[in-house]
């Protein structure tokens, strides 16, 4: 058995430390396990000469195994020549394993080292364990030379968008609001690389490839780029800084991977990307999400932040302390708010398309804080304006998130339907809450449902719960593509339990979410509103909805539907 699980090269900053690292994760067993005579021998050849490491597989073993794994690194690269290096260590779910993080600025050697502890820790219950230690840095010395990490200092502007939900489209519309003024701009996100609104290349890039191949691209002079928190645990942030980050918000998704179990942890990954902003940057913080708001404490840039409040507690600390900024809604205006200064009220909400005619709260928020980017990173107030009324939540400005069609029906009053990702439980209630906002009096919403399968179980069961509570027809449509280790039996009946404890069992399954659509739709009546949580097969159900006669929904036919739904 080795001790090494993972020996993992972040090229840039991450999670650790904001420059290039390597990650260990490592069964310490070795240690948590070992008889006192061998640890205490052990500890004193790390240099631990006073110490209580606890019995062994106690509470207190553990703690100790954390802080003599941190000695055991610093040992082996001190005796292979490296006198300051730079160690962090942290706890698992599993109190046998622990992640340790180190820079570093040659790849062969780094790696090498990584795996010498592994080995020292492997040979740890053998009687020579002075030896053991000694022979592991004799590895790393003879290993000379190595690539230099390859991470980007940029050379034009960068904005950097993480968060749970509302990542992409915020970065389209920065980039839209930049385009509108005239830049060459190269975005990075989920759909893929585009230079000036032409996609350059298909395919997931909010990681750290993403960034390079954005900032690559000829004749940038403005760089967008969406950060994922796969990127961030997995290789690293693929540039060294940015002048401008955002942070949407952080709930629950993608827990139970790659060590990240609790949404605190999340936080902490999302805050990777304000921690790198440039001090005379700005970190344009959500103020209504508690643990983004938090992120103030780890930042050197300047905090602007956004929130639907203009009294809430994030606006008022943020002003009262000077140099800080915030946008918010006032009066039904997107209004940007300085310390000792009036506030400018830039654009009503009902003038902004992708709030949906004021109707969706998130794309209220996405608004704010695409707005309170664009002038952070130095577009002018008239420029961001015109990218505001612009920008619009269709196929062409906002693939996949929030599109609105009109489908025929007998009595010339139709059926509307909104696709949108959806992929947690915010996205969900977000999606629900739009379908609600368009439904008229007396119609029904029909949900299409639908989940990936690298959710935990209690995910996926809640978005069964969430979507039957908030619907009156519910039906489930598989995204084959994306269930990864699971089968759709195991999705189905995760999905069918969540909505029984709402009470709802009368649901159908479709295998894709194309035919899920036509199914509901055709159940649907005049008036209507049918939604779809569509991931895998979005042009699929565009072409879809333009064979049977649908059409997208512009700015003014979504507003007569919002007004109709209350009954103006």
């Amino acid at each position: 058995m080795t001790s090494l699980v993972e020996l993992r090269v972040l090229e840039g900053p991450n999670l650790y430390f904001p420059r290039a690292a390597i990650k260990l994760t490592l069964d310490v067993s070795a240690i948590t396990e070992a008889g006192e005579d061998t640890v205490l021998r052990f500890s004193r050849r790390i240099g631990l000469r006073s110490t209580r490491p606890g019995g062994a597989g106690s509470g207190f073993r553990q703690r100790f195994a954390l802080r003599a794994v941190e000695r055991l690194v610093r040992a082996i690269a001190a005796e292979a020549g490296t006198r300051r290096l730079a160690v962090r260590v942290r706890p698992t779910s599993d109190p046998d394993v622990v992640v340790v993080a180190f820079p570093w600025r040659s790849r062969q050697r780094a790696q090498a080292l990584g795996q010498a502890v592994a080995h020292a820790l492997d040979a740890l219950p053998t009687p020579d364990v002075e030896a053991a230690v000694s022979a592991a840095a004799q590895e790393v010395a003879a290993v000379t030379g190595g690539d230099r990490p390859t991470t980007i200092t940029p050379t034009v502007p960068v904005v950097a968008v993480t968060g749970t939900n509302g990542k992409t489209t915020t970065s389209r519309m920065v980039a839209h609001i930049a385009r509108t003024s005239g830049l060459v701009v190269g975005w990075s996100n989920t759909d893929g690389i585009y230079r000036d609104g032409v996609l350059v290349e298909a395919g997931d890039y909010s990681g750290p490839s993403g960034a390079a191949r954005a900032l690559g691209l000829d004749g940038v002079q403005l760089a967008v780029t969406e950060t994922a928190r796969g990127g961030i645990l997995l290789k690293g942030i693929g540039i060294t800084r940015n002048d401008v980050s955002v942070v949407t918000n952080v709930t629950a998704d993608h827990l139970g991977l790659q060590g990240i179990d609790t949404v605190d942890q999340l936080a902490e990954v999302k805050s990777v990307v304000p921690r790198i902003t440039r001090k005379d940057g700005w970190a344009v913080l959500n103020g209504d999400d508690p643990r983004v708001l938090a992120m103030r404490a780890v930042i050197s840039a300047q905090p602007w932040i956004f929130s639907r409040d203009p009294d809430s507690p994030g606006v008022r600390e943020v002003l009262s302390h000077g140099g800080g900024r915030a946008t918010t809604v006032i009066d039904g205006w997107i209004t940007v708010l300085a310390p000792g200064a009036d506030p400018d009220p830039l654009v009503e909400l009902v003038d902004v398309p992708m709030t949906l005619a004021g109707l969706s709260r998130f794309n209220i928020e996405n608004a704010l804080a695409a707005a309170s980017a664009a002038l952070a990173i130095g577009l002018s107030r008239d420029d961001v304006v015109a990218g505001l009324r612009s920008f619009r939540p269709d196929a062409e400005h906002n693939p996949g998130r929030m599109n609105f069609f009109s489908l025929p029906a007998g009595d010339g009053q139709g059926v509307s339907v909104v696709m949108d990702l959806a992929h947690n439980e915010a996205g969900l209630e977000a999606l629900l809450e739009i379908m609600a906002g368009v439904r008229r009096p007396g119609a029904r919403l029909l949900l299409g449902l639908g989940a990936v399968g690298d959710r935990t179980d209690e995910l996926i069961a809640a978005l069964g719960e969430i979507g039957a509570k908030g619907s009156d027809v519910v039906a489930i449509g598989h995204k084959e593509r994306y269930l990864r280790t699971r089968t759709m039996d195991e999705v189905d009946a995760l999905l069918r339990g969540g909505a029984a404890r709402v009470g709802v069992t009368d649901i159908d399954t479709y295998p894709t979410e194309v035919a899920c659509l036509a199914a509901l739709v055709d159940r649907a009546r005049p008036g209507d509103v049918v939604g779809l949580m569509c991931h895998a097969e979005r042009q699929e159900a565009y072409d879809w909805i333009a064979a049977h006669g649908g059409v997208p929904d512009s700015p003014e036919v979504l507003a007569a539907k919002v007004r109709a739904a209350q009954g103006e």
